[in-house]
């Protein structure tokens, strides 16, 4: 591997003499760009082969030192310094580009595809994005306040530095615009609910989207019937979803109005009785943000036992921590709740699919969450369940009624394939 370039150097001939493998002529790339407060990660890849060119992150944006970093094949670029916003982020991710021989002007890039997580009502499909759409998800902020002022913020840089292609907003809300009314309607008064646009709208749709649609491509590849097929999909990372789905659609999700709702996370509580926010507002004197930060950052696993990587409290564990014991069993309890739950919502369960960070690489959480089910079809192999292996892989024993899969999650593959769908059109 080279040596990081620097931002003086942006030709480095280190990183062009590794040469990472350019697009050839005929392909069509794509780049998604996922835009944090301070971050914009981006990926340049081939929808259709899924052959990912070159991929990479410039963090720290609008603070005192930024940085950022490419791969892309062997090669590897870098920057630090100074980057304010997110104009000149995207000005960088170029020239880190350039770093590692891999010119965006020489990438057949045919769209852009930007990762959106609030579409509200209005958007249920992948959009192309002009001045009304962009406006539009700015007018969303208040639903996703941490989410959708940066991807407005992303849309506007890249559509600035690549004017001449399409830009097509992907929506982490669209898998479940369509949400069945019972499972999306809270019981809330109706006039509120309406001019306040209150309703659950879920998140991490692309990736449930992606990994459903792999179960029953899988099932028909072996020859199984998928028609009718109810699975439940457990998005289990930093932030964590569960999804019913019946034949490709989904029936109910466990996040709601924001990503707040739903199962235990990294920082987040998850389900909480609404009158703890006030309780601490009468008793605590705590503001609207600060409860807000407590709920959001400083609870969830971090909160229960000082921990939110679960490489640490699995460890913790281990060590006889019963703070970290304690924390994992809230844990797995709320998946068990939800999992219990689906299986009914859905009238029966066919799969159970595992996915993102910690779905697919911590077995200890997937052999609590299925421990003792065998008497409703649920029977883990565990030899299985604790192999390390890649691709997507059975957990469950040969004669188990309910299959149960390890399924990696690609959601930029998902965008980009979304993207370049609504680009062609």
């Amino acid at each position: 591997m080279s040596t990081p370039s620097t931002p003086d150097a942006p030709g480095s001939s280190d990183a062009a003499e590794l040469g990472p493998d350019a697009p050839s002529a005929g392909t069509s790339t794509v780049l998604v760009v996922n835009s944090g407060s301070s971050s914009l990660k981006f990926q340049l890849l081939d929808p259709l082969a899924g052959e990912v060119f070159a991929s990479g992150i410039i963090e720290r944006i609008g603070l005192d030192q930024g940085m950022g970093r490419v791969t892309a094949g062997e090669a590897y670029g870098a920057h630090q310094g100074e980057v304010p916003d997110h104009v000149v982020a995207m000005q960088i991710v170029m020239e880190l580009f350039d770093q590692v021989g891999l010119a965006l002007e020489d990438a057949h890039v045919v769209a852009v595809g930007h990762r959106v997580v609030q579409g509200g009502a209005r958007f249920s499909a992948p959009t192309p994005i002009d001045s009304w759409v962009r406006d539009q998800i700015a007018d969303l902020s208040s639903l996703a306040p941490l989410h959708n002022p940066p991807a407005v913020d992303g849309i506007d840089a890249a559509r600035r530095m690549l004017p001449d292609i399409p830009h097509v907003a992907v929506f982490d809300t669209a898998f479940f615009a369509d949400l069945p009314a019972a499972s999306r309607t809270y019981a809330l008064n109706k006039g509120v609910a309406d001019e306040y646009r209150i309703r659950r709208y879920g998140a991490h749709g692309t990736s449930h989207q992606y990994v459903s649609k792999k179960v029953t491509e899988l099932l028909t590849s072996e020859g199984k019937d998928a028609s009718g097929l109810r699975q439940v999909v457990l998005h289990l990372g930093n932030g964590a979803s569960a999804s019913a789905v019946a034949d490709g659609a989904p029936v109910d999700t466990s996040m709601g109005l924001t990503p707040l709702e739903g199962l235990v996370m990294g920082t987040r509580t998850g389900d909480i009785d609404p009158a703890v926010f006030v309780h601490l507002h009468r008793s605590a004197g705590m503001s609207v943000e600060d409860i807000d930060t407590l709920l959001n950052k400083r609870s969830g696993m971090q909160g229960l036992c000082g921990m939110s990587d679960f490489r640490d409290i699995t460890q913790a564990i281990r060590n006889g921590d019963e703070t970290a014991e304690l924390a994992m069993q809230v844990y797995v309890h709320r998946l068990r709740k939800y999992l219990g739950s689906y299986a009914f919502a859905l009238g029966g369960l066919d799969v159970i699919a595992f996915t993102a960070g910690i779905g697919e690489n911590v077995p200890e959480v997937r052999e609590r969450t299925l421990a003792g089910l065998e008497s409703f079809g649920i029977v883990l192999d565990r030899e299985r369940n604790a192999e390390r292996a890649p691709g997507i892989r059975t957990i469950s024993t040969d004669d188990s009624p309910v299959r149960v899969l390890i399924v990696p999650t690609d959601e930029e593959l998902e965008i980009a394939q979304q993207t370049l769908a609504v680009a062609r059109a």
